[in-house]
This record gives C-alpha cells, sequence and structure tokens, in this order.
C-alpha cells in the first residue's frame, strides 16, 4: 500500500466510516415581542384598562354609594312591605276627614215642599164629599135644597151641590167670569142660556138654579157626579 493513500485514509476517517451525529435538544423559543407586536398589545392593554376604568368607575361609586345609604331600598322590597303594610294593618284607626272651612261661603239647601194632604175617599167615586149643612131660611141655598129634594135627590147629593156652586160662584146671583163670560150661581156659559128657564135669569136665583140643576142632571147625572168631575178635571 502507498504513503499516499495512508494519508489519504489518515486525512479523512470519516470517509472511511461516518461518524454518527448525535440530535441535539430541541430548544423552546424565547417568550420576547417583536418590537411590532409589542406596540399594540401594549395599545390594546391600555385601551381595555382604559374602557374598564371608565365602565366601572361610576357604577363602582353608585354601588358605593348605595351600600352605604341606609334608605336605598328596591323597588321590589318597598312595593312587598308597602303590600304587606296595608293586608295587615287592618285595625289600624281610620283618619278624620278634614273639616271644611265655610266662612267664605254658604250653603243654600232648597226646602222640600210640603205636600198637599189628600182628601180620604168616602164614596165608591173615589172623591172626597163635602158633608151635610142645613141651608139658611130664605137663602139660595135653601131654594136649591127644596129643588135637589123634589127630584128625589137626598141630602148627600145637596151637599155635593153646595160645595160645586160655592167653589163656582160663591152662590153669588152676579157672579160674572170676565175670562170666561160664565154667569149666575151655576156659572153658565154663556150666562143666556139660562133665559129657557125664565127671563129673569139675570137676577132671580131660583131661575138659574132651576136651569143649573136640568144641566146638572142631563150631562152628569146628579149634583155628586158633577162634583166628582170638577175635583179631577177643574170644571163640570
Amino acid at each position: 500500500m502507498s504513503t499516499r493513500g495512508s494519508r489519504a485514509v489518515a486525512a479523512s476517517p470519516t470517509s472511511a466510516q461516518p461518524t454518527p451525529r448525535v440530535a441535539s435538544p430541541q430548544r423552546q423559543p424565547a417568550a420576547r415581542w417583536s418590537r411590532r407586536r409589542g406596540v399594540l398589545g401594549g395599545f390594546a392593554a391600555f385601551a381595555v384598562l382604559g374602557f374598564v376604568a371608565a365602565y366601572i368607575g361610576p357604577t363602582g361609586l353608585a354601588l358605593a354609594q348605595a351600600s352605604d345609604d341606609d334608605s336605598a331600598v328596591s323597588l321590589y322590597a318597598s312595593s312587598l312591605g308597602d303590600v304587606q303594610t296595608r293586608a295587615g294593618d287592618e285595625d289600624a284607626p281610620v283618619a278624620e276627614p278634614a273639616a271644611l272651612d265655610r266662612g267664605t261661603y254658604s250653603v243654600y239647601v232648597k226646602p222640600k215642599p210640603t205636600p198637599t194632604p189628600v182628601a180620604t175617599a168616602s164614596s165608591s167615586s173615589g172623591g172626597w164629599r163635602p158633608p151635610f149643612v142645613t141651608p139658611d131660611p130664605g137663602s139660595a141655598q135653601a131654594i136649591a135644597y127644596d129643588m135637589v129634594l123634589a127630584r128625589g135627590w137626598g141630602d148627600d147629593q145637596f151637599a155635593c151641590l153646595v160645595a160645586l156652586w160655592k167653589k163656582e160662584s160663591g152662590w153669588r146671583v152676579n157672579a160674572y167670569n170676565a175670562g170666561s163670560g160664565a154667569y149666575g150661581i151655576p156659572q153658565a156659559l154663556p150666562g143666556s142660556k139660562m133665559a129657557t128657564a125664565g127671563a129673569d135669569w139675570e137676577t132671580n136665583p131660583a131661575t138659574q138654579i132651576a136651569w143649573g140643576l136640568g144641566y146638572i142632571s142631563g150631562r152628569y147625572g146628579s149634583p155628586c157626579g158633577a162634583w166628582d168631575h170638577s175635583q179631577r178635571t177643574g170644571w163640570y
């Protein structure tokens, strides 16, 4: 073997037998930020801190003041307390209404009208019937009483006749109603109608009474019938 070959072998030991490589341990990347990432991260953190401080600051202050204020009550607690107080306070005294001051005004109460007394019915016709009174001798009523009895009517009919003509004329021979033109004791309308009973109808009570009894008999049947009609309507 030549010397050159020995040198070659000696100089290149690896060429004859390669040297094994030992795997180096994997190195962890260093926890560091690039300059760009560091700037962005710092700005983001500052923005978050500023937002949190702006939001929590007034809210935290309000909550702190509310917690320190003993008089602050929630809406639910206030409503519940009010309901419980009203429901359980059944025996609480009722407050008296405030008295009104009437010094500056007066109260007028309209008086109730006095009711008109209703006459008690004394007959089947339903109206009040006047009592019988003996007429004075020689008077117009005495003349009428004799004529009533001559027609077969009783004292009750005479009493109705007295009340009827007292209401109409007051038993005056010359009673005259200027509004209607009625005249005489029976208030004939017009008065000249009584001429059928006599020419002296203007001054003679017997003539007027005779005509009046004939009118009542033919229209109402009796003096009490005429009286009842007058009570209902105001005329006969």
